[in-house]
């Protein structure tokens, strides 16, 4: 599993042109799911990403965690995440799990990171076609990779 967390102040998803949900303060995670995750992929990624110490303290420094600031996630399902551009122009997605896979997996993360969580966490649509829109604070980018483990 690989994911890309986005501090924002604020971040949201439109489906069809309608807003499906929107979060403030806390973080845009965008999640893909390669064939070759497991269950192990996702509890470990679910602790990295509730332990995260990416939010300011008093002093400015980032030494705070996502529920000790009780912040909100918006979770996006993205299988762009697994593209290989090792050969020509056009990425391959041949990592990135098939929905029979994919759908189970995104379903239980879900659910283990609501059941960690300070406030419930807001998702897009595993498989539609989404608009998402955010303000990154800082900016602060982190890509973790359950297969990475670095």
């Amino acid at each position: 599993m690989r994911v890309i967390i986005q501090r924002v102040k604020k971040a949201s998803v439109e489906i069809e042109n309608r807003l499906h949900s929107k979060v403030g303060q806390g973080m845009l995670v965008l999640l893909g799911i390669e064939d070759a995750d497991d269950p192990g992929d996702l509890e470990w990624l679910i602790g990295k990403i509730i332990k995260l110490r990416i939010f300011d303290d008093e002093q400015g420094v980032m030494n705070l965690s996502i529920n000790q600031i009780e912040g909100d996630i918006l979770l996006i399902s993205q299988f762009t995440l697994h593209a290989s551009t090792k050969k020509g122009a056009r990425p391959s997605y041949i990592r990135a799990a098939h929905p029979d896979k994919a759908i189970p997996l995104y379903q239980s993360f879900i659910k283990q990171l609501n059941a960690q969580m300070n406030t419930e966490i807001k998702t897009g649509e595993f498989g539609a076609k989404m608009q998402v829109e955010l303000v990154n604070d800082g900016p602060v980018t982190i890509i973790i990779d359950s297969k990475n483990r670095e």
